[in-house]
């Protein structure tokens, strides 16, 4: 008995199998190809041609898993104007084809022709006439029926092309998100839709939504050459590429100019040096038949415009306007402190709300002319913070809206006016609140070209005042990067308006050299120090407290690129001298204390440094604070001065204090506070705790890399400082790579003679040493870490 059982589940699974399969093909209805329907009269519902697609793999890839397995979603290709988005489908459908679905292809013109596209969709997918002619006659509703029959067919792609304006898609009274109208995620295959418009609300729930960035510089200069294959090498037209921001409308327009033979530029190199001065002829140029959308989407100039057209139509008339002020500022993030109600009625001569400024910024976020990037990702060394909203525009959609701009108003002084008016006072408020004004004022930083030019009318004390404002803040915040940019401004324009002698200008040219001495540019900050320093001494006198700073600014150049003796000279001077002309407790006077400090443990000095660091680290707490930067400062260079006098511990505890301290007043990733994680590690490292100490000096050399950058030389002191931690645990191989990396790093960047360079070259022949020997541990010098500790200019 159990043998016939076993042979009818058998066959019976058999037929479950044949009919399953029979299902899959569409459940008894039968699908027409495209090629038939082109056959039949509906040429357009045929794909275009997709052409060659770069770098588009991943999006693509993404698209086939869905149209293998919709799964009750539909797909969205967004992007704004000019990002390729009808070529990826056209790419999608040609591989639909390939592995046998029907492929229909929907261009958007109307509700209407939406409507008879899908039935003729719906027609060639097995709909009988009787329930097509029973819609037409109002017994059922057509996009019920036309979605019914593409529940029950299988494979096809159906693509709904420049679905720009989604409101108007219907039927009337019908949102997309309900789903019951005729876009709907219902059926057997897929449902692709490209559209300017992103936004997931939109769309609704099913909806996988597939955006679409700039192309990376290797695909986007493969774009060019497929063009212009002539025309230059990989190098230019990837650079050209990063010109034009990876915008594959922008490169096609960059590559059919370049290869056509009548162009004045006929090589990348060429073209790109004329688009400084030619930008409104090679891309920003009016075309006659603009207003023909199809026409429009194809041309740099105007495809941007279409966008802005429709958010106007849809009630979001502040778009436009808030677009070409955003386009008038740097090109960098902008913080939307910067951007008011306030600044945005000045300019447009309008009244605005807090509402409309948002639903503008929102609407534009949504059609992509607009993104909001990561905080903290730009710059080395800018202070983040993840509450702080910013926004910023694609390069080529800023300098196209910005010849748009110029090309409508003929007078915009009073928008730069406006802006400059608005930087002003947003620098004052954060030069009032302290650290939570710190990444605002890096933000603001790149901007402050408006602060001066001959459109602007503000005072210049006034913009001077902002100018030292902002350096001071982002001195403070560690963000030296930036405060580099501000104090050469800040020279510029004292040059330009009191000429190189005046004491302004002297002291704009010391916030140059102390900006670069604080980005490890020792040599050039010696060389200014030292011109300023004559310079001050002629105009001011040797005694006057400028003077002073700029003796105290080239000791502490010539500390750090290892010449002690001649360093701790100027400073005893110094010091002695700010004794008598500013007295015993001024900062100032603490500040060369702390800094003579330094370099007397440098030159082997150790107890006299020891209670200098002492006596200073008491007076600051005494005249300044517990908390105040500078007091930190000197507890830090005590418990390094501890080290060598071999009270190991105490050091520790002192910089475990100092790293506490310096987070809560200064923030994770200040330059000092990772000061203090480095002395942690080596304290640890002397307490003979190698693998603690390894591990903090990994973190800390990753955290200095970002915030640094990698030719800093405190970036470079902690690599040579985790490789003596490595050679400790018997990691000589990593050691040794990372000691002969650190030793080419030194000579490149501070010398071959610097102290710094001579150490990493000993620590090298060490390691050499002891991978020759079978007790390498026993070595009589084995590498130590550096105890460098920076002096305050």
């Amino acid at each position: 008995m159990i043998w016939p059982l076993f042979v009818m589940l058998a066959v019976g699974c058999v037929g479950l199998l044949l009919w399953g399969r029979r299902l899959d093909v569409g459940s008894g209805v039968r699908t027409t190809a495209v090629r038939r329907l082109a056959e039949a009269g509906h040429s357009s519902l045929r794909p275009p041609h997709p052409g060659q697609v770069r770098g588009r793999e991943r999006e693509l890839a993404e698209l086939e898993r869905l149209l293998e397995r919709p799964q009750g979603r539909l797909a969205v290709l967004c992007a704004t104007g000019g990002m390729g988005k009808t070529t990826v489908a056209a790419q999608l459908a040609a591989q639909a084809e390939q592995v046998g679905c029907a492929v229909f292809w929907i261009r958007w013109r109307g509700t209407t022709q939406l409507a008879q596209q899908l039935t003729q969709v719906a027609v060639a997918c097995g709909l009988g006439d009787d329930e097509l002619q029973a819609a037409r006659a109002g017994q059922a509703n057509l996009p019920d029926v036309i979605w019914r029959q593409l529940a029950q067919a299988r494979r096809w792609l159906v693509v709904v092309d420049n679905a720009d304006e989604p409101e108007a898609i219907g039927p009337d009274g019908e949102r997309i998100a309900d789903y019951r109208g005729w876009i709907r995620p219902d059926g057997g295959g897929l449902l692709l839709i490209t559209s300017r418009d992103a936004g997931a609300q939109t769309w609704g729930a099913c909806a996988h939504i597939v955006p679409l960035a700039p192309l990376t510089p290797a695909p986007a200069g493969q774009v060019l050459l497929d063009a212009a294959p002539q025309a230059g090498s990989v190098a230019e037209a990837e650079e050209l590429a990063d010109r034009l921001g990876g915008l594959p409308l922008a490169l096609r327009a960059a590559g059919a100019y370049l290869a056509t033979p009548t162009s004045r530029y006929r090589t990348l190199r060429a073209y790109q040096q004329a688009l400084a001065a030619e930008m409104p002829d090679l891309l920003g140029a009016e075309h006659p038949h603009a207003r023909d959308p199809d026409t429009a989407r194809r041309v740099v100039r105007h495809t941007w415009e279409l966008s802005l057209d429709q958010l106007a139509r849809d009630g979001i008339p502040l778009a436009r306007p808030l677009l070409r002020l955003l386009a008038l500022l740097a090109s960098a993030p902008i913080p939307l402190t910067l951007i008011t109600p306030g600044l945005l009625a000045t300019v447009t001569g309008q009244p605005v709300t807090t509402v409309m400024l948002e639903a503008a910024f929102a609407s534009l976020h949504r059609y992509g002319l607009l993104d909001t990037p990561t905080p903290n990702s730009a710059t080395p060394g800018a202070p983040g913070d993840d509450t702080i909203a910013q926004v910023a525009l694609h390069p080529l959609i800023r300098e196209i809206s910005a010849l748009a701009l110029a090309t409508d108003t003929a007078d915009l002084t009073s928008w730069y006016q406006a802006i400059a008016e608005h930087l002003s006072v947003n620098v004052d408020e954060i030069g009032q609140i302290g650290r939570p004004g710190w990444p605002t004022a890096a933000l603001l930083a790149p901007h402050l070209v408006y602060l001066h030019g001959p459109a602007i009318t503000q005072p210049f004390v006034s913009s001077r005042h902002v100018l030292q404002v902002l350096g001071r803040v982002l001195r403070e915040a560690g963000a030296h990067a930036l405060q580099l940019v501000v104090a050469q401004r800040a020279l510029q324009a004292d040059m330009r308006a009191l000429g190189p002698d005046h004491p302004d200008t002297l002291t704009s040219r010391n916030g140059v050299a102390t900006a670069l001495y604080l980005l490890g540019e020792h040599r050039e900050a010696e060389r200014l120090y030292r011109r300023n320093l004559e310079d001050r001494a002629r105009v001011l006198g040797s005694d006057h407290p400028d003077t002073l700073t700029s003796r105290n600014g080239v000791a502490t150049a010539l500390y750090l690129l290892g010449e002690y003796r001649e360093a701790e000279e100027l400073h005893r001077q110094t010091l002695q001298d700010r004794i008598r002309v500013l007295g015993p407790d001024h900062p100032e006077t603490l500040r060369s204390r702390n800094n003579l400090a330094n370099t007397m443990h440098e030159l082997g000095e150790y107890r006299e440094a020891e209670q200098l660091h002492r006596q200073t680290l008491q007076d600051r707490i005494r005249v300044l604070g517990p908390d105040h930067p500078d007091t930190l400062r000197s507890r830090n260079n005590l418990a390094t001065a501890l080290w060598v006098v071999r009270m190991y511990r105490e050091a520790e505890d002192l910089h475990r204090q100092n790293l506490q301290d310096r987070i809560r007043v200064l923030g994770p990733d200040h330059p000092d506070t990772l000061t203090s994680r480095n002395g942690i590690a080596m304290a640890l490292h002397f307490l003979g705790e190698y693998q603690d100490a390894e591990q903090l000096h990994r973190q800390n050399l990753q955290d200095r890399i970002r915030v640094l950058g990698p030719d800093h030389p405190d970036t470079l002191i902690t690599r040579y400082n985790l490789a003596s931690a490595l050679f400790r645990r018997g990691e000589y191989r990593e050691a040794e790579d990372l000691h002969r990396q650190n030793l080419d790093d030194f000579t490149r960047v501070l010398g071959a003679d610097h102290p710094h360079t001579l150490d990493s070259r000993r620590g090298l022949e060490r390691i050499v040493a002891a991978s020759r020997t079978s007790s390498p541990r026993r070595l009589r010098r084995p590498p130590r870490p550096h105890r460098r500790t920076p002096p305050t200019p």
